[in-house]
């Protein structure tokens, strides 16, 4: 067997394995999630009754569906706005400005990522606890007492309280992100800007923006899908929800009517909104988003 073919079937061997796992994993439960929806299914049988569009028709009759996408989206926004602001200005200050401890900063920044979630919402539950929470001990610690409330349990702090914690733990990565792209950018432009004048805003709307700017589009775009599809277990953890529906986001709608209602059938119609909505989504960033690559 020559070289040549050898190559050839590596190459083919490494191309199949991979093509094989991802239909499997993913392909396969797409169009199985679809496949279900058009069927009523406990869950716990093996009987499903085909109903063609009946889960869909209830989707849309669904009060709940309004309030679960609306929460999913004032999560993305929030988190995109205060992520990318709070990670930007990290990076740039651990690269830039490198205070002394800049290493026990990307430390402690980056910390909040490798949690477990579990972890994350047992200590923001009792953060948030209104009898022996942090937070209302610090309230009263300072004075200001009658700010005390149950921050979970009220309707009006519920959703934010969740969207600080989302913030909190997603930050170090991104930061991680922006401050590979931006130690790459050569420090004579800076140097040359300097001498020309530019102040450190110009030179960072000017040459640090546009040359990270890849970077921040698949940031933005990464928060959007994770917000999307993963923010439903920290949700589950703290709230499963409420109260009154206040913090249900699509994710753990489709997890409580699935798994507490042992309604499959509807749950995999919810799946399929996500999965459009997270589609449709992308897609719109990547145009709002598109711009001429710059290149040094």
């Amino acid at each position: 067997m020559t070289l040549k073919r050898r190559r050839r079937r590596f190459l083919l061997f490494c191309t199949v394995i991979p093509l094989v796992l991802f239909t499997l994993f993913t392909i396969y439960p797409l169009f199985d999630g679809l496949y279900m929806s058009f069927f009523e299914w406990s869950g716990l049988s093996g009987k499903k009754t085909f109903i063609g569009l009946a889960n869909y028709r209830r989707l849309f009759a669904d009060r709940v569906i309004p309030t679960t996408i609306f929460n999913d989206y004032f999560l993305v926004v929030v988190k995109v706005i205060f992520i990318m602001f709070l990670a930007l200005l990290f990076a740039v200050v651990l690269t830039q400005l490198k205070p002394k401890g800049a290493a026990f900063y990307r430390f402690v920044y980056f910390f909040p990522n490798v949690m477990p979630v579990v972890t994350t919402a047992i200590l923001w539950t009792f953060i948030f606890s209104s009898n022996m929470g942090l937070l209302n001990a610090i309230l009263d610690l300072v004075g200001a007492g009658e700010l005390k409330r149950s921050w979970l349990g009220s309707l009006d702090t519920a959703l934010p309280c969740i969207a600080v914690v989302l913030i909190w733990a997603g930050v170090g990565l991104f930061m991680l992100m922006l401050m590979g792209a931006i130690s790459n950018i050569p420090r004579e432009l800076y140097e040359a800007a300097s001498i020309d004048g530019a102040s450190r805003w110009r030179q960072f709307f000017q040459i640090t923006v546009p040359l990270i700017w890849p970077q921040i589009k698949t940031s933005v775009v990464y928060i959007i899908i994770t917000t999307l599809n993963g923010s439903y277990v920290l949700v589950q953890l703290t709230t499963m929800g409420g109260p009154a529906n206040a913090t249900q986001v699509m994710g753990s709608y489709l997890y409580q009517q699935a798994f507490t209602n042992y309604n499959f059938g509807y749950a995999a119609a919810i799946g399929v909104m996500i999965l459009v909505l997270n589609l449709a989504t992308v897609l719109v960033t990547q145009v709002l988003f598109k711009r001429e690559k710059v290149e040094f």
